[in-house]
Formats: C-alpha cells, structure tokens, sequence
C-alpha cells in the first residue's frame, strides 16, 4: 500500500504519515494507530508493540496462561445441559470467597504470574459450588464465580490475551445475572466494556456503558457503597473508551457522572476492588486528557495527584500516564523516572502495558549515540530492543 493510499484512509497526509513510519512523530493516542490499524487489517496489539508469550519470564505468567485457557475453554464449565456430573465436595462459600479475594488483591497488586496460577484451580472449584449448592448458597456461588471470571478477564487483558478475557468477561456475565445481584452484574458489564476497549471496539464500549448504566441507574436511590463503587467505575471505564472514540462530549459527561457518584460515595474506597473515589476520577481526568491529545492538562494536572493511597495498578498507570505526558514535552528525564517508579511498584504491569513500551522505544531510538546505562536498561527489561 503506498503513503499516498495509507495516508488518505486515515484522513491524514503523506507527510505526517512519512514522519510516522520514520519515528520523527510520535503515536501517542491509541484512537490514531486505531485508525491505523483499521487501515493495515492488523491487530491494535501488532502497532503496540505487546508482548507475546515468549517475552514473559517464569515469573510473569508465560507457563500458566496455557492452564488458565485450558480452564476457559474446557466444556464442562459451558452448560450443566451434557449432565457432566463434577467430582469432589465444593468448597466451603467462605473458603471461595477467601481464594476469590486473593486473586483480586494479586491483580491490583500487579502479580499477574501469581494470580494466573491460581485462577485455573478457582475457576474449578467456583463451577462446582455453582453445581452443588442449593438456594441462597448456589446464589452466593454465582456471585463467587462471576468474580473469578472477571478476574481472569482483567488478568488476562494485562498479559494481552484479550480473545480469552473476553471469552472470561463474557462467561461472568452470564453467570452474574443468575445470582441476581446488581453490584456483581454492574461488575461485570464493568469487565465486558473494558473487553471491548482493549480490543479496539470503542464505540461499541462506550454505547455498553451507556446502556448499563441505565440498567443500573434506579438502584441509586437505595445504593450501597459497593453499588455506588461499581456505577462510578462503570462510567471511568466509559470515559477511556469515548476519549478513545475522540468523543469528548461523552467523555466529559462520564467523567462528570463519576464525578457525582464519587462525591456521594465521599471518600476513596475499594469496594469490589474497584479502587474508587474521587482521586480515582481524578486519575481518569488526566488518562483522558492524554488520549484526546490535550498533554499540557496532563502534565498540569497529573502530578498533583496524591496516588499513595490506591493499588500498586493503580498508581503505577497513572504515573505511566505522566510520563506518556512528560516526553511529550522533551521532559523525558522526567519522564523515565516516572516509569523507573512505576516499575518498583509493579515490574509486571510496566514490562507489559503498552505505553511503557512505546515510551522506552522511542526514547531508545531517537537517542543520539549509545543511550545510558539506565535507559538499555529498562529497555532490556521490557524486550523492547
């Protein structure tokens, strides 16, 4: 395809392409390589530079990503209409929910390895509580089950398995309308927009957030902190995708609709491990900011941000999200430190996020002569180079 054609698909024009494909323009707005990606019939995760399995060290995940597809895709856990009888006792409820809540904490502490070992025994022993118990028991194992699912849906989407977390996000979802409750589907619709995000399909997230959250709205009158946690976070997920889609009208109005909830919420919580509160809205201001190209608010806005209190998954995207800022204004010392911190706090997500990757490979290559000592470092980290 020549520059001439690749150029006109993506309603730019052949000098900006030509800068692109030379390095001499930096691609940060994941809704631009959408386009581009479009364009070339290819994978967003082909432009992104992703990890593949064979970047991942032991201790990432690389020999448990196998079990937990094997988990997702094995038949029993499709229908009990085959009647495939399961073998052994269930697990207690309160022993579930404690192997649940494990995983989950794993996740927001970024040890994606540990937690993609342990989903493939939880997803098991969820489905035969599922299968086993009766009455509000069977209940409480759907609702257990329906949050291992999205764990691994989350899991997943970090180490770029996005397919299989979509197979998880959607399977949960199923799941979480048979427990009949709301906080556990809100969840889940939250785990199936963000599905939609990593694959690219940012208007259909934005249109899922859209109708959830009038799924979810009359629930408000009588909330719970978890219900307001998980309405709240539904909205920031929505955010991202319409600054994605380049909507900044609707982004601006999720983001005030966070807003709200998270005023009468009041505080910042972690109820469902959603980490939400108004520093979280706060956090998505800037993350969307940065999509839309508006970098100056960002790096304004960004490092005021009191982050101690949230998730190591948290703090350690936004701080990727300052630096993403940062270089875009040549502070890119600033900006290395920025993920060099991010990267004591969660080794894992940093060598597989996508801005972290392309922040480091820009740097490298646009480096005059050899770059220092601490930047190959980082680079040799993230097997970028």
């Amino acid at each position: 395809m020549s520059q001439e054609v690749l150029a006109g698909l993506v309603g730019r024009t052949v000098d900006w392409l030509s800068k692109a494909e030379n390095n001499r323009l930096e691609l940060d707005r994941v809704s631009v390589i959408k386009s581009l990606a479009d364009a070339l019939d290819v994978t967003l995760g082909d432009l992104l530079a992703e990890p593949t399995l064979m970047d991942w060290t032991a201790d990432s995940g690389t020999r448990t990503v196998p079990a937990l597809r094997s988990a997702l895709m094995n038949y029993r856990q499709l229908t009990p209409l085959l009647g495939v009888t399961t073998d052994g006792e269930p697990t207690p409820l309160n022993e579930l929910r404690s192997n649940v809540a494990e995983v989950w904490d794993a996740y927001q502490d970024s040890r994606y390895g540990f937690a993609t070992r342990r989903l493939p025994l939880l997803l098991a022993d969820a489905f035969i509580a599922a299968q086993a118990y009766v009455g509000h028991e069977r209940e409480q194992a759907h609702e257990l089950t329906a949050m291992t699912y999205q764990g691994a849906a989350m899991v997943l989407t970090k180490l770029g398995e996005t397919d299989l977390a979509w197979i998880a996000a959607d399977r949960g979802l199923a799941v979480a309308q048979q427990s009949g409750n709301s906080v556990v589907t809100g969840s889940l619709f939250r785990s199936v927009a963000h599905c939609l995000l990593s694959n690219g399909r940012f208007d259909a997230a934005v249109q899922l957030v859209g109708d959830a959250g009038e799924y979810l709205r009359p629930g408000l009158a009588q909330a719970t902190p978890e219900f307001l946690s998980i309405y709240g976070t539904l909205f920031l997920a929505g955010s991202m995708a319409a600054a994605r889609a380049e909507d900044r009208a609707t982004t601006q109005t999720f983001l005030s609709e966070a807003d709200q909830v998270a005023r009468q919420l009041g505080r910042d919580a972690n109820h469902v491990w959603t980490a939400f509160g108004p520093t979280n809205v706060a956090i998505h201001r800037v993350a969307t900011a940065a999509e839309l190209g508006d970098m100056q608010v960002a790096v304004d806005l960004g490092p005021q941000i009191d982050t101690s209190g949230l998730p190591a998954e948290r703090r350690t995207r936004h701080n990727l999200e300052i630096a993403r800022a940062l270089s875009a204004h040549n502070r890119k010392d600033e900006a290395l430190a920025k993920v060099l911190e991010a990267e004591e706090w969660a080794p894992e997500q940093v060598r597989s996020h996508f801005l972290a990757r392309e922040l480091v490979l820009t740097w490298v290559r646009n480096q005059r002569g050899q770059p220092s000592r601490t930047l190959a470092g980082l680079a040799d980290r993230l097997h970028v180079v």
